[in-house]
């Protein structure tokens, strides 16, 4: 009996979210029906969750406590609403009208990472949230009924609802991966340990001289986070973009950690970060040539650039630390930027009348795009897809991708990174010949 209206709730609530006919007659409503529900729903959760990883992983108990509360969420909603209608008895009724879809929802959840993968996942994820809202709306009417100006209490009810569960409710992982399995320790292979010496090696040997009295560019990447490939995979356009559109073949070096590129690049690691500023030093001219310094990760509120290569214990990277080995390399003129969180904090220890610094974000702000399945942060794509495609002054890109960045931000209701520039007196000149 309980499978039985297990299976009306189900097909009732897709009903409501694909639109369809339904009558408040055809959910089934009782204390033991809505726990039924309750249970599938939190079961369902879990399974999807464990299918997005694979099923490699385990179940995190810290998980039930925020469902519990988001029960308690429906129910003092549901309890709004019937409380708007004068109709105590519908109580039960408009909870389980508004948990009968979760599970149609949680399905077509699946479906996000192929969205994110193609560059819609913040369109999609829009897309969902008005699904639901709309979706709860109905829930009120079919459930409560559509008396004025009762259901716009009801409505109002459930916007909340909705808004407290996705804005104020902690994010959590239903289905944890331990970390030695979301990132195998692909470095204990001999193989590999031992190639990481010869790709810095060969990285450091392929550095080319610079020609007395010909300006040149240098350029050196550093993605030392590897939690998310989007770094490196920016790391790996904006590398190619200096070899082919700016003339440095030659004259680049890229550092990247990344669980899947460690035949590729040498580890982003601060010692080789700075062997790296050493040799392009020697082989530059010092009074002509200019380095651009390209560095890409998570960064926190202290200003430091995440650091992560299991099964290393890697330094982060902070703005002093970066100040000083530029300082130490004796390189002259320099671009250097930032795209992480909070990388305004790297301008003051970096300015000064030979440099350019360019950053993400403000010392107090966020930056966007640092998804899973992503080719680039929104400031990666705005400064070297979009803006030096028009301009090959870095000063002119920046301008344009700030208003890149501000657009985006803006049609997706985010908190403005506000990206940042500082220009030296004396770079500035030497970048107008």
């Amino acid at each position: 009996m309980i499978l039985r209206s297990l299976l009306r709730n189900l097909l009732a609530g897709a009903r409501l979210a694909l639109f369809l006919p339904l009558r408040a007659e055809d959910y089934r409503v009782s204390p033991p029906d809505y726990a039924a529900l309750l249970v599938f729903n939190f079961t369902l959760w879990v399974a999807t969750a464990a299918a997005r990883s694979g099923f490699v992983g385990e179940f995190d108990t810290s998980a039930i406590p925020i469902y519990l509360a988001g029960v308690t969420l429906v129910l003092t909603s549901a309890l709004l609403v019937a409380a708007a209608f004068g109709a105590y008895e519908r109580l039960l009724a408009v909870a389980v009208a508004l948990s009968a879809s979760d599970a149609l929802f949680e399905l077509v959840g699946l479906a996000m990472p192929l969205a994110t993968a193609a560059g819609f996942g913040s369109i999609a994820l829009v897309v969902l949230l008005v699904w639901i809202w709309v979706a709860a709306l109905r829930a009120v009417t079919v459930a409560a009924g559509t008396q004025r100006p009762q259901v716009f209490h009801g409505a109002l009810a459930v916007t909340a609802m909705i808004a407290i569960g996705f804005f104020a409710f902690p994010r959590t992982d239903v289905w944890v991966v331990p970390q030695e399995e979301t990132q195998a320790d692909v470095l204990t292979d001999e193989r590999l340990f031992h190639l990481q010496g010869q790709l810095i090696e060969r990285a450091l040997a392929g550095v080319a001289r610079g020609e007395p009295g010909k300006r040149q560019l240098y350029f050196v990447g550093f993605a030392p986070d590897s939690s998310q490939d989007v770094f490196v995979r920016e790391m790996r356009f904006v590398q190619r973009l200096f070899q082919e559109r700016f003339g440095a073949a030659g004259r680049t070096v890229a550092l990247a950690s990344s669980q899947d590129a460690l035949e590729e690049f040498p580890i982003a690691s601060i010692t080789n970060l700075g062997r790296v500023l050493a040799r392009v030093a020697e082989q530059m001219n010092r009074d002509e040539d200019v380095l651009f310094l390209y560095l890409s990760a998570h960064g926190s509120r202290d200003h430091r650039l995440a650091a992560v290569q299991p099964p290393l214990d890697l330094a982060p990277l902070t703005p002093t630390a970066l100040a000083r080995m530029l300082q130490e390399s004796g390189i002259k003129w320099r671009v250097v930027v930032v795209s992480a969180c909070y990388a305004g904090g790297y301008i003051e220890p970096l300015r000064d009348d030979n440099s350019v610094v360019i950053t993400a974000a403000a010392p107090d702000r966020v930056s966007f795009g640092c998804e899973a399945g992503r080719d680039f942060t929104y400031f990666g794509q705005a400064f070297f897809r979009d803006a030096l495609a028009q301009t090959p002054s870095f000063t002119q890109a920046f301008e344009l991708a700030k208003g890149y960045v501000a657009k985006q931000e803006a049609e997706e209701n985010l908190q403005p990174s506000l990206p940042q520039m500082w220009v030296g007196p004396a770079i500035a000149e030497r970048l107008k010949d």
